[in-house]
């Protein structure tokens, strides 16, 4: 009884406050809700007044003090989150990060003296990519989700994508349809590869999912909704693309179906959008999506996502689209449909202009969104004439299946968006975004690009870095400047490469200078980031915030497995010549550095995998639960479908734990059988070891041994202690690679 008054009160809640920003009200408690999460004790001394929006309608606020308050002027809630981040990085030199706050406010805030005002000139500030709630957002509780739109609001973020819940919402649309829990088992995936399910690639994989946790995450969505709406952001939510579960075919003979393959996944079954079945399942399940969750009108739908449509036929296409959209609007007339436009980099070949124009055209230029999923890469816009007229958002997607790796397009994040702005080719851009696969690693990159929501031009890289360094590090250093300057020159000078560059300690391992998932070729010399690392350790005499140790470590992380892969062609080049003794001389030099890397990842609880692994079984409720979440934790990051999956190691982590109990084993293995067929004579068959390896690995994601999940060692000490190891080391190797 308590449980159900409990959720019909908060039912009523995220209700008035959903119906409040319908209205155009602010919720003035929710702001000063967040003033308490974010400065705690200090928020006595802010003040929240709301006032009307820019001349254009867009975002504005303001900053100013008066008597003794700091007053936070805003024309709705993201405007107030976004005038105190600017107060705290400004004012009280301090940075809220996902790797390491710096929040330290003196008992006195400092004053602002000059009335400051700004305005965004962008209408939309998108954020996240369906990939995140896998690689990065699996196993978050409302804590976590909590701390985010926090986040999402302190930058400006007001058109956030929202996908956790869904299960639930289509469960019961497809048992009003006659379908049986027993039917739906092959359906669902298992809560690591929802993303994946959503999006139309796969059937059942990590499943079969519990009743719990659909149960669990519908009350989740509930409270993130009721969140973001309460800063008035405008949530998208998913509609249907024609993915329906295997059963279809036999509850439904006569429909029309038709199967599609995602790399080495078994088929899924797709419902033709002439199929009359086809509008009727849209329309209802944003029926029962609005009826549970509310809405905003702002729906997500990918067609053909990674998949290639049946045929180029316009009419078919146009057809396609013109069935998506109204299965939205039966149920919403305002429906906008937010369309990633990933489709039309990733199956360039087949998407030329008139199949795009034919996709895109059928829908009314007020009712669709695109998204420029990649914009300081790959700009599609570009290509498209600005997408044939539709309004469109510019994104860094930047980060691929959670890769630890200092990687990043900094001169094109700090212009890109405003260059395409001012461009008369840019047609309607209206907005731009984030949108990466996994969050929480490179966050300068991350920063720098949110901070374009309020420029009012193209930011200056070296100044912004320098104002960067004093809010992350609670204080100006010269030795921390000339390091990120020589980072700027080097890793976030990176060129077009499809994400940041792997190590080849993750990949299988190999004597060939990449594999399937590992790419370790480099954007900048190895031996250009030592002097970055070296200032770093310099710096660490005066500094010791966690945004400053964070740094230290995972620069000092990039220097050794960048070392590890020179020792690498080393000793694929000695076994070439046969030479058994550099072969081992360098291999051990490998295997030491992994240990070592292993090392110093413990000292950080960013870079643990028993963090990952823990909060994946903490999700459970029962035995069976945590174990089935244990192995979709372990299975994503490593192998990532079955034995034989070509995804292996896309979703590499740089991880203490991981590298001690996965990817140093298996090289260990990798030198004993190199070893045998050097002292037989044989010749290494790779693929006879890839078979033995797929066997073992198996098994390790079948496995349940514990990590820990709080780290342990000093992090500047261990810094320093490799650095004392390793520098003559890489200064003798780089000088020998020079000559």
């Amino acid at each position: 009884m308590y449980k159900s008054v409990r959720n019909i009160t908060f039912s009523l809640l995220a209700l008035f406050t959903f119906a409040s920003y319908a209205s155009g009200v602010p919720d003035r408690d929710a702001a000063n809700a967040f003033l308490r999460r974010i400065v705690k004790e200090h928020a006595a001394h802010f003040e929240v007044n709301y006032i009307p929006a820019a001349a254009d309608g867009n975002d504005i606020f303001e900053l100013e003090s008066k008597d003794d308050k700091i007053i936070l002027s805003g024309n709705n809630n993201i405007s107030i989150a976004s005038a105190l981040n600017y107060y705290l990085r400004n004012y009280a030199g301090c940075l809220i990060s996902w790797n390491g706050t710096n929040l330290n406010l003196p008992s006195k805030l400092p004053p602002v003296k000059e009335k400051v005002s700004k305005t965004t000139p962008y209408k939309y500030r998108y954020y996240l990519n369906y990939c995140t709630f896998n690689y990065s957002m699996s196993w978050w509780d409302w804590e976590r989700w909590q701390w985010e739109i926090d986040f999402m609001a302190l930058n400006g973020i007001n058109m956030p994508l929202a996908i956790t819940g869904q299960n639930a919402v289509w469960s019961r649309v497809y048992k009003s349809l006659g379908f049986t829990d027993k039917d739906l088992e092959s359906f669902f995936t298992g809560p690591a590869y929802f993303n994946w399910f959503y999006m139309g690639n796969i059937d059942g994989w990590g499943g079969p999912l519990p009743q719990s946790q659909m149960q669990a995450h519908e009350a989740l969505q509930k409270k993130i909704l009721e969140r973001e709406r309460s800063f008035g952001m405008t949530p998208i939510l998913p509609a249907f693309t024609g993915h329906v579960p295997p059963a279809f075919k036999d509850r439904f003979p006569k429909a029309k179906l038709k199967k599609t393959n995602w790399t080495t996944f078994p088929s899924v079954y797709i419902l033709d959008p002439d199929d009359e079945m086809f509008t009727v399942i849209g329309k209802k399940f944003i029926e029962e999506e609005v009826k549970t969750f509310g809405t905003d009108h702002l729906y997500t739908a990918d067609t053909f996502n990674e998949n290639t449509p049946p045929t180029s036929d316009s009419i078919y296409l146009s057809n396609v689209s013109k069935k998506v959209y109204q299965s939205m609007a039966l149920a919403d007339p305002k429906a906008t449909w937010i369309m990633q436009g990933w489709l039309f980099y990733h199956g360039a070949k087949f998407w030329k202009p008139a199949q795009i124009k034919a996709l895109l055209n059928a829908i009314p230029n007020d009712k669709m969104i695109v998204l420029d999923l990649w914009s300081e890469n790959y700009p599609v816009w570009q290509r498209t004439d600005a997408y044939y007229g539709k309004p469109w958002i510019w994104n860094m997607l930047h980060n691929f299946g959670g890769n630890i790796s200092l990687y990043g397009r900094m001169d094109e994040v700090a212009s890109g968006a405003f260059k395409a702005k001012q461009s008369a080719a840019a047609g309607k851009m209206v907005g731009i975004g984030l949108t990466p696969e996994a969050i929480e690693q490179n966050p300068a990159i991350y920063q720098l690009m949110l901070d374009n929501i309020w420029a009012s031009g193209p930011i200056n890289v070296s100044a912004w870095l320098r104002d960067y360094v004093k809010q992350r590090y609670g204080t100006q250093n010269s030795h921390a400047d000339e390091a990120w300057e020589i980072l700027y020159r080097t890793v976030y000078t990176g060129g077009i490469l499809p994400g940041g560059p792997e190590s080849i300690i993750t990949g299988r391992p190999t004597l060939a200078a990449n594999t399937r998932g590992t790419r370790p070729k480099k954007n900048y010399k190895p031996e250009d980031l030592i002097p970055a690392w070296e200032a770093l350790i310099k710096a660490s005499q005066q500094l010791n915030t966690e945004g400053f140790k964070y740094d230290i470590v995972d620069v000092t992380r990039q220097v050794l497995v960048n070392y590890a892969d020179t020792l690498q062609r080393k000793f694929a080049k000695a076994y070439e010549r046969k030479d058994s003794k550099e072969f081992n001389r360098h291999a051990k030099a490998f295997l030491m550095v992994m240990d070592d890397v292993d090392r110093l990842l413990m000292t950080r609880k960013d870079f643990l995998l028993g963090k990952w692994l823990n909060d994946a079984k903490r999700t459970g409720n029962t035995p069976e639960e945590k174990a089935l979440y244990e192995r979709n934790a372990r299975n994503l990051i490593t192998l990532w479908g079955d034995r034989n999956s070509t995804l292996n190691e896309y979703s590499c982590r740089q991880w203490s734990g991981l590298i001690s109990s996965f990817y140093k084993p298996r090289w260990e293995q990798f030198f004993s059988y190199a070893n045998q067929q050097l002292k037989s004579g044989a010749k290494l068959d790779q693929k006879a070891f890839e078979e033995r390896m797929k066997d073992w690995e198996w098994k390790w994601v079948n496995k349940n041994d514990v990590f820990p999940e709080q780290p342990s060692g000093n992090e500047i000490e261990t810094v320093r202690a490799l650095y004392t190891k390793y520098i003559r080391l890489l200064k003798e190797v780089h000088s020998t690679e020079k000559r």
